[in-house]
C-alpha cells in the first residue's frame, strides 16, 4: 500500500484524538518500520489492518466506522495535494465516473507499483450513478468514506446504497442518487 495511506492515517488519529494515541497504537501494533512511514513509500497491507484493528480496539469504533471516516478525510487530502486531477467546472459525479478510465491512470504515472480497486461504471445520468468497487483488499467501507469526501469536496448531497456483491466485499454496488 501507498504510504500516503499510512502517512494520512496517522496524521488523522493525531488530529482527531492526539498524539499519546498515534505511539500507543505504534507500540501495540510494533510495525517493521516502527512508525516512521514516508508518503512515498510502500508498505504491506497486514500492517494497515493492523493499525486500524488496533485503532478500533482503543476507540471501541468498530473498524468499518473508522474506514468510511478515514476514506472521507483522505479524498479531501488528496483534493489539496492533487489539484491538477480535479478539471474546473466538473461535478462529484462526474469525477467518480471518471476514477477509473481518467484519475487512476494519472495515479498510476506516478507510482507505478500501486494497487488500485477498481470502479465499474453501471449506469450514470444527472440524477444516478451505479458503480461497483472490486478490490482485494475488501475495504469498501473506505470507498464508501472517499465517495462521501468527494460529495463534500464538490459541496454536492446525495443518499448512498451500498450493496455487498459477495460474501468477502471484494465487490460493492454503491448507488448515489442526487438529492433535489
Amino acid at each position: 500500500m501507498r504510504g500516503i495511506v499510512f502517512t494520512e492515517l496517522l496524521d488523522l488519529i493525531e488530529e482527531k484524538y492526539g498524539y499519546d494515541l498515534v505511539d500507543q497504537v505504534l507500540q501495540k501494533v510494533k510495525p517493521n518500520t516502527e512508525g516512521a512511514y514516508t508518503s512515498v513509500g510502500s508498505y504491506p497491507y497486514r500492517e494497515m489492518l493492523a493499525l486500524l484493528v488496533e485503532l478500533s480496539q482503543s476507540l471501541n469504533i468498530g473498524i468499518d466506522s473508522l474506514l468510511e471516516l478515514y476514506g472521507e478525510h483522505l479524498f479531501g487530502v488528496f483534493a489539496e495535494r492533487y489539484a491538477s486531477l480535479f478539471s474546473p467546472g466538473i461535478d462529484a459525479f462526474t469525477f467518480l465516473a471518471s476514477v477509473e478510465s481518467h484519475i487512476h491512470p494519472e495515479v498510476l504515472k506516478l507510482y507505478p507499483d500501486a494497487e488500485l480497486p477498481s470502479f465499474e461504471i453501471e449506469s450514470n445520468d444527472s440524477s444516478q450513478l451505479m458503480m461497483i468497487y472490486r478490490s482485494t483488499r475488501k475495504m469498501g467501507q473506505f470507498a464508501l468514506g472517499l465517495i462521501k469526501g468527494c460529495l463534500k469536496h464538490f459541496d454536492e448531497y446525495a443518499d448512498i446504497l451500498m450493496e455487498k456483491l459477495n460474501d468477502d466485499g471484494s465487490a460493492v454496488r454503491f448507488t448515489i442518487r442526487r438529492r433535489s
